[in-house]
């Protein structure tokens, strides 16, 4: 009787999970579908009449990638940006976090346990709240810092110090309590050997810390990509150092009606956090379970 309520509760949970799955990416079949109908037919129908008169086209492509003839895409020109700006933003807070975990986890100091809720409590802080006096920082001077008068590409400096204090927290906080899951016998053990904390960093941590800062990693790289807000903010809107997200955003039009360019736009732009997302799937998938189950 057991056996029978066991599967019929698998089955139960399969179709919900199956129900959820098919109402989840429908939107974005129709998004998709979209994005090679011709822009009348956008605008005049749903995407759902594409099933019985298929009309397709990539000129809504060429138009987002080149800017067809009135040069209203060239989304093309902004993919480095994104990348200049991505790259860097999610290195930085995964080393310095990655340092700063280990000294939380492993090294005893006055103050450590405070530290570590106070770390987790910056989490709560909007990143809206944040971004004022970041602003102010970098025109008019804050403390020991200079005023940041940055122009052209030189403002990525601005985007790589926001993206990275923005972080911080969460990543600390994640590779601390993977870190301080660690087997305590392998670092003492390591210890009395004489391995310094360089050491246990680099040849005992680094490896076993893989799939927590794969996963972070993924996370960063696809909240960095997809960033609007402190792209515009800090980046300057310019063809120079604007990301994809800030194109996109203007591709619109200035009634809000090409459609055409906003279901083309949105699939060039997930392509490469797609890639990245899939080819370290089964990483991101470990990492996301990290420190949850210990022993």
């Amino acid at each position: 009787m057991n056996g029978v309520r066991e599967r019929l509760a698998s089955r139960t949970f399969t179709s919900v999970a199956v129900v959820i799955a098919v109402l989840w990416t429908t939107p974005t079949l129709g998004l998709l579908l979209s994005s090679f109908r011709p822009e009348e037919e956008i605008k005049t129908t749903g995407w759902w009449t594409l099933f019985g008169t298929p009309h397709l086209t990539l000129d809504n492509y060429g138009e987002v990638l080149s800017g067809g003839g009135n040069g209203s895409g060239r989304l093309a020109e902004y993919f480095v940006n994104s990348v200049v700006i991505t790259v860097p933003s999610v290195l930085f807070p995964l080393v310095l976090a990655l340092l700063a975990a280990y000294a939380l986890a492993w090294i005893d100091f006055r103050g450590r346990d405070a530290l570590v809720v106070g770390i987790f409590a910056l989490q709560a802080v909007p990143l809206q709240m944040a971004l004022v006096p970041l602003l102010k920082l970098f025109s008019q001077g804050w403390l020991f810092l200079p005023a940041w008068h940055l122009t052209g590409p030189a403002r990525f400096g601005q985007v790589w110090f926001a993206h990275t204090a923005f972080a911080l927290p969460f990543a600390v906080f994640l590779l601390h309590n993977f870190l301080a899951g660690l087997p305590r016998d392998l670092i003492e053990a390591a210890r009395v050997d004489g391995a310094s904390h360089g050491t246990l960093l680099l040849r005992i941590v680094l490896p076993l810390a893989r799939p927590a800062l794969v996963g972070f990693a993924v996370i960063q790289f696809v909240w960095v990509w997809n960033d609007l807000l402190v792209a515009l903010t800090l980046s300057g809107g310019t063809a120079e150092t604007a990301p994809v997200t800030v194109r996109l955003a203007s591709m619109a039009g200035t009634y809000g009606n090409e459609w055409q360019r906003l279901t083309a736009g949105a699939f060039v732009a997930a392509l490469v956090p797609l890639l990245v997302l899939f080819s370290l799937r089964r990483h991101f998938a470990r990492g996301l379970l990290a420190g949850s189950v210990k022993g």
